[in-house]
Protein backbone atom coordinates (compact mmCIF):
# COMPACT_ATOMS: atom_id res chain seq x y z
CA UNK A 1 0.00 0.00 0.00
CA UNK A 2 1.41 3.60 -1.62
CA UNK A 3 0.99 6.38 1.16
CA UNK A 4 0.98 9.75 -0.05
CA UNK A 5 2.99 12.01 1.15
CA UNK A 6 1.77 15.65 2.25
CA UNK A 7 2.94 18.24 -0.09
CA UNK A 8 5.57 20.59 1.52
CA UNK A 9 5.81 23.14 -1.68
CA UNK A 10 2.55 23.69 -4.37
CA UNK A 11 2.56 26.47 -7.14
CA UNK A 12 -0.72 28.26 -8.20
CA UNK A 13 -0.62 30.02 -11.82
CA UNK A 14 -3.51 32.96 -12.41
CA UNK A 15 -3.21 32.76 -16.45
CA UNK A 16 -3.40 35.85 -18.80
CA UNK A 17 -3.05 36.58 -22.51
CA UNK A 18 -0.27 38.46 -21.84
CA UNK A 19 1.45 37.11 -18.66
CA UNK A 20 1.56 34.02 -16.39
CA UNK A 21 1.78 35.18 -12.76
CA UNK A 22 3.56 32.10 -10.13
CA UNK A 23 3.44 32.20 -6.76
CA UNK A 24 4.62 29.11 -3.97
CA UNK A 25 3.05 28.15 -1.27
CA UNK A 26 3.80 27.92 1.66
CA UNK A 27 6.48 30.81 1.10
CA UNK A 28 4.06 33.39 -0.67
CA UNK A 29 7.03 34.03 -3.41
CA UNK A 30 5.20 35.10 -6.73
CA UNK A 31 7.35 36.09 -9.95
CA UNK A 32 5.89 37.19 -13.14
CA UNK A 33 6.51 35.36 -16.99
CA UNK A 34 5.52 36.39 -20.28
CA UNK A 35 2.72 33.79 -21.80
CA UNK A 36 5.22 32.48 -24.34
CA UNK A 37 7.16 29.29 -25.20
CA UNK A 38 10.61 31.01 -23.35
CA UNK A 39 8.60 32.15 -20.21
CA UNK A 40 6.86 28.93 -20.10
CA UNK A 41 10.58 27.07 -19.62
CA UNK A 42 11.46 29.08 -17.50
CA UNK A 43 8.48 28.53 -14.90
CA UNK A 44 8.78 24.85 -15.51
CA UNK A 45 12.65 25.33 -14.14
CA UNK A 46 11.93 27.44 -11.03
CA UNK A 47 9.18 24.95 -10.13
CA UNK A 48 12.11 22.25 -10.60
CA UNK A 49 14.56 23.82 -8.61
CA UNK A 50 11.62 24.65 -5.88
CA UNK A 51 10.87 21.23 -5.11
CA UNK A 52 7.27 21.82 -6.62
CA UNK A 53 5.10 18.63 -7.31
CA UNK A 54 1.46 20.24 -7.61
CA UNK A 55 0.31 23.21 -9.67
CA UNK A 56 -2.96 24.02 -9.71
CA UNK A 57 -4.43 26.53 -11.63
CA UNK A 58 -7.90 28.02 -12.58
CA UNK A 59 -10.23 26.58 -15.64
CA UNK A 60 -10.87 30.11 -17.29
CA UNK A 61 -10.46 30.73 -20.81
CA UNK A 62 -7.57 28.94 -23.29
CA UNK A 63 -4.65 30.86 -21.92
CA UNK A 64 -3.15 28.37 -20.08
CA UNK A 65 -3.35 25.38 -22.64
CA UNK A 66 -0.22 25.33 -23.52
CA UNK A 67 1.63 25.65 -19.54
CA UNK A 68 -0.92 23.36 -18.61
CA UNK A 69 0.87 20.97 -21.42
CA UNK A 70 4.42 21.22 -20.99
CA UNK A 71 3.79 21.09 -17.00
CA UNK A 72 2.71 17.70 -17.67
CA UNK A 73 5.01 16.40 -20.15
CA UNK A 74 7.46 17.80 -17.40
CA UNK A 75 5.86 15.54 -14.90
CA UNK A 76 4.03 17.98 -12.47
CA UNK A 77 0.67 16.99 -10.55
CA UNK A 78 -1.72 19.53 -12.69
CA UNK A 79 -4.80 20.22 -11.63
CA UNK A 80 -7.44 22.68 -13.27
CA UNK A 81 -9.92 23.99 -10.55
CA UNK A 82 -13.33 25.52 -11.25
CA UNK A 83 -13.07 29.52 -10.42
CA UNK A 84 -15.98 28.86 -7.87
CA UNK A 85 -14.13 26.89 -5.72
CA UNK A 86 -11.39 29.28 -5.50
CA UNK A 87 -13.89 32.19 -5.12
CA UNK A 88 -15.24 30.32 -1.80
CA UNK A 89 -11.73 29.86 -0.94
CA UNK A 90 -10.99 33.55 -1.29
CA UNK A 91 -14.25 34.22 0.86
CA UNK A 92 -13.58 31.39 3.82
CA UNK A 93 -10.00 33.17 4.41
CA UNK A 94 -11.72 36.45 4.48
CA UNK A 95 -10.24 38.26 1.63
CA UNK A 96 -11.63 40.91 -0.50
CA UNK A 97 -8.40 42.22 -2.61
CA UNK A 98 -8.00 40.78 -5.62
CA UNK A 99 -5.18 41.27 -8.55
CA UNK A 100 -3.35 38.82 -10.59
CA UNK A 101 -0.47 38.19 -8.30
CA UNK A 102 -2.85 37.87 -5.20
CA UNK A 103 -4.86 35.43 -7.31
CA UNK A 104 -1.80 33.32 -8.12
CA UNK A 105 -1.00 33.35 -4.04
CA UNK A 106 -4.82 32.58 -3.22
CA UNK A 107 -4.56 29.49 -6.22
CA UNK A 108 -1.35 27.93 -4.92
CA UNK A 109 -2.49 27.79 -0.74
CA UNK A 110 -5.66 26.40 -1.86
CA UNK A 111 -3.69 24.14 -4.04
CA UNK A 112 -1.22 23.02 -0.56
CA UNK A 113 -4.21 22.85 1.73
CA UNK A 114 -6.84 20.89 -0.65
CA UNK A 115 -4.65 17.95 -1.39
CA UNK A 116 -7.58 16.03 -2.76
CA UNK A 117 -6.67 13.68 -5.93
CA UNK A 118 -6.84 15.67 -9.02
CA UNK A 119 -8.65 14.84 -12.55
CA UNK A 120 -6.71 13.69 -15.55
CA UNK A 121 -6.05 16.19 -17.92
CA UNK A 122 -8.11 16.44 -20.79
CA UNK A 123 -6.07 14.81 -23.88
CA UNK A 124 -5.11 16.70 -26.89
CA UNK A 125 -7.88 14.85 -29.14
CA UNK A 126 -10.53 15.99 -26.25
CA UNK A 127 -9.76 19.67 -26.21
CA UNK A 128 -9.71 19.79 -30.01
CA UNK A 129 -13.42 17.66 -30.27
CA UNK A 130 -14.54 19.97 -27.51
CA UNK A 131 -13.15 23.20 -29.64
CA UNK A 132 -15.35 21.76 -32.21
CA UNK A 133 -18.48 21.10 -30.08
CA UNK A 134 -17.64 24.80 -28.95
CA UNK A 135 -18.22 26.61 -32.11
CA UNK A 136 -20.80 24.42 -33.54
CA UNK A 137 -22.71 25.90 -30.54
CA UNK A 138 -21.72 29.50 -31.21
CA UNK A 139 -22.62 29.25 -35.23
CA UNK A 140 -25.71 27.65 -33.93
CA UNK A 141 -26.37 30.79 -31.62
CA UNK A 142 -25.68 33.51 -34.05
CA UNK A 143 -27.93 31.71 -36.98
CA UNK A 144 -30.54 32.23 -34.52
CA UNK A 145 -29.72 35.81 -33.49
CA UNK A 146 -29.81 35.87 -37.56
CA UNK A 147 -33.10 34.64 -37.89
CA UNK A 148 -34.67 36.53 -35.08
CA UNK A 149 -33.60 39.69 -36.00
CA UNK A 150 -34.49 38.53 -39.64
CA UNK A 151 -38.02 38.96 -38.38
CA UNK A 152 -37.55 42.75 -37.15
CA UNK A 153 -36.87 44.18 -40.80
CA UNK A 154 -38.83 44.94 -43.60
CA UNK A 155 -37.18 45.97 -46.97
CA UNK A 156 -35.48 43.46 -49.71
CA UNK A 157 -32.14 44.67 -49.07
CA UNK A 158 -32.11 43.52 -44.94
CA UNK A 159 -33.77 40.57 -45.60
CA UNK A 160 -31.36 39.54 -48.22
CA UNK A 161 -28.88 40.53 -46.09
CA UNK A 162 -29.80 38.64 -43.14
CA UNK A 163 -30.76 35.68 -45.69
CA UNK A 164 -26.79 35.83 -46.70
CA UNK A 165 -25.48 35.49 -43.18
CA UNK A 166 -28.05 32.63 -42.23
CA UNK A 167 -27.04 31.11 -45.14
CA UNK A 168 -23.17 31.46 -44.73
CA UNK A 169 -23.36 30.76 -40.93
CA UNK A 170 -25.01 27.69 -41.80
CA UNK A 171 -22.46 26.18 -44.19
CA UNK A 172 -19.97 26.95 -41.70
CA UNK A 173 -22.04 24.89 -39.29
CA UNK A 174 -21.97 22.33 -41.68
CA UNK A 175 -18.60 21.96 -42.07
CA UNK A 176 -18.26 21.78 -38.28
CA UNK A 177 -20.64 18.86 -37.99
CA UNK A 178 -18.79 17.19 -40.70
CA UNK A 179 -15.56 17.70 -39.26
CA UNK A 180 -16.58 16.21 -35.44
CA UNK A 181 -18.25 13.29 -37.54
CA UNK A 182 -15.38 12.25 -39.38
CA UNK A 183 -12.94 12.52 -36.17
CA UNK A 184 -15.21 10.50 -33.89
CA UNK A 185 -16.06 7.66 -36.86
CA UNK A 186 -11.86 7.61 -36.93
CA UNK A 187 -11.78 6.60 -33.58
CA UNK A 188 -13.59 3.08 -32.65
CA UNK A 189 -13.60 3.69 -29.07
CA UNK A 190 -15.29 7.21 -29.80
CA UNK A 191 -17.30 5.75 -32.21
CA UNK A 192 -18.76 2.84 -30.11
CA UNK A 193 -19.49 5.24 -27.41
CA UNK A 194 -21.79 7.24 -30.30
CA UNK A 195 -23.67 4.17 -31.16
CA UNK A 196 -24.22 3.16 -27.48
CA UNK A 197 -25.38 7.08 -26.96
CA UNK A 198 -27.48 6.49 -29.90
CA UNK A 199 -29.50 3.56 -28.82
CA UNK A 200 -30.67 5.68 -25.64
CA UNK A 201 -34.33 6.96 -25.96
CA UNK A 202 -34.34 11.01 -26.95
CA UNK A 203 -30.72 11.28 -27.74
CA UNK A 204 -29.68 11.61 -31.52
CA UNK A 205 -26.67 12.58 -33.28
CA UNK A 206 -26.35 16.07 -32.31
CA UNK A 207 -27.11 15.23 -28.56
CA UNK A 208 -24.43 12.32 -28.52
CA UNK A 209 -21.76 14.23 -30.29
CA UNK A 210 -22.32 16.97 -27.29
CA UNK A 211 -21.88 14.16 -24.73
CA UNK A 212 -18.92 12.42 -26.47
CA UNK A 213 -17.31 16.00 -26.48
CA UNK A 214 -18.41 17.98 -23.21
CA UNK A 215 -18.63 15.17 -20.99
CA UNK A 216 -15.71 13.05 -21.68
CA UNK A 217 -15.89 11.00 -18.65
CA UNK A 218 -18.63 9.10 -19.64
CA UNK A 219 -18.17 5.02 -18.70
CA UNK A 220 -15.02 6.13 -16.45
CA UNK A 221 -16.98 7.50 -13.26
CA UNK A 222 -20.23 6.25 -11.82
CA UNK A 223 -24.00 7.21 -12.68
CA UNK A 224 -23.91 10.13 -9.28
CA UNK A 225 -20.45 11.44 -10.49
CA UNK A 226 -21.79 11.86 -13.82
CA UNK A 227 -25.08 13.48 -13.03
CA UNK A 228 -23.25 16.13 -10.86
CA UNK A 229 -20.83 16.95 -14.10
CA UNK A 230 -23.63 17.12 -16.17
CA UNK A 231 -25.77 18.98 -13.59
CA UNK A 232 -28.41 17.05 -12.97
CA UNK A 233 -27.95 15.86 -9.59
CA UNK A 234 -30.09 17.35 -7.11
CA UNK A 235 -28.71 18.73 -3.89
CA UNK A 236 -30.32 19.17 -1.05
CA UNK A 237 -30.57 22.04 1.19
CA UNK A 238 -32.42 22.28 4.64
CA UNK A 239 -31.79 24.41 7.89
CA UNK A 240 -33.15 24.52 11.42
CA UNK A 241 -36.91 23.19 11.31
CA UNK A 242 -37.34 24.12 7.67
CA UNK A 243 -38.50 21.18 5.91
CA UNK A 244 -35.31 19.83 2.99
CA UNK A 245 -35.12 21.15 -0.31
CA UNK A 246 -33.26 19.53 -2.94
CA UNK A 247 -32.41 21.18 -6.33
CA UNK A 248 -29.73 21.05 -9.45
CA UNK A 249 -27.06 22.91 -9.42
CA UNK A 250 -23.79 23.41 -11.19
CA UNK A 251 -22.39 21.04 -13.41
CA UNK A 252 -21.75 21.93 -17.49
CA UNK A 253 -24.88 23.82 -18.53
CA UNK A 254 -24.26 22.63 -22.13
CA UNK A 255 -24.75 19.12 -21.45
CA UNK A 256 -27.67 19.85 -19.10
CA UNK A 257 -29.50 22.05 -21.51
CA UNK A 258 -28.81 18.68 -24.28
CA UNK A 259 -30.55 15.90 -21.81
CA UNK A 260 -33.23 18.59 -20.92
CA UNK A 261 -34.22 18.73 -24.66
CA UNK A 262 -33.42 14.78 -25.25
CA UNK A 263 -35.70 14.00 -22.31
CA UNK A 264 -38.17 16.18 -23.27
CA UNK A 265 -38.56 14.00 -26.77
CA UNK A 266 -38.06 10.95 -24.56
CA UNK A 267 -40.86 12.18 -22.70
CA UNK A 268 -43.50 12.54 -25.25
CA UNK A 269 -42.25 9.78 -27.28
CA UNK A 270 -40.99 6.76 -25.38
CA UNK A 271 -43.66 4.42 -24.09
CA UNK A 272 -41.66 3.81 -20.37
CA UNK A 273 -40.13 7.55 -20.12
CA UNK A 274 -43.60 8.59 -21.21
CA UNK A 275 -45.40 6.33 -18.36
CA UNK A 276 -42.79 7.68 -16.04
CA UNK A 277 -42.76 11.69 -16.48
CA UNK A 278 -46.69 11.03 -16.06
CA UNK A 279 -45.95 9.00 -13.02
CA UNK A 280 -44.16 12.03 -11.44
CA UNK A 281 -46.65 14.32 -12.46
CA UNK A 282 -49.47 12.26 -10.79
CA UNK A 283 -47.82 12.82 -7.26
CA UNK A 284 -47.75 16.56 -8.08
CA UNK A 285 -44.09 17.10 -9.17
CA UNK A 286 -43.43 20.17 -11.62
CA UNK A 287 -43.27 19.55 -15.31
CA UNK A 288 -39.47 20.65 -15.12
CA UNK A 289 -39.01 18.26 -12.14
CA UNK A 290 -40.25 15.46 -13.77
CA UNK A 291 -38.38 16.24 -17.09
CA UNK A 292 -35.20 16.65 -15.25
CA UNK A 293 -35.66 13.31 -13.61
CA UNK A 294 -36.08 11.52 -16.58
CA UNK A 295 -32.64 13.41 -18.37
CA UNK A 296 -30.91 11.89 -15.23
Amino acid sequence: MTIALPLAVAAGVDAGQRFLDVALAPSGQTFRMPNLAEGIAEIIARLERSGVRRVVLEAIGPYAEPLVRALSVAGFEVGIVNPRRIKAFREAEGGRAKTDRLDARLIARFALTMPETLRPLPTDTQLELKALSLRRRQLTEMIAMEKTRMKQVRGTLLLDSHRAAIAALSAQCQAIEAELAKRIGDDPELRRVLHILKSIPGIGERVATLLITDLPELGQRDRKAIASLAGLAPHVSQSGAAPPRAAIAGGRPCVRAALYMAALVAARHHPKLRDDYNALRLQGKPGKVALIAIAR
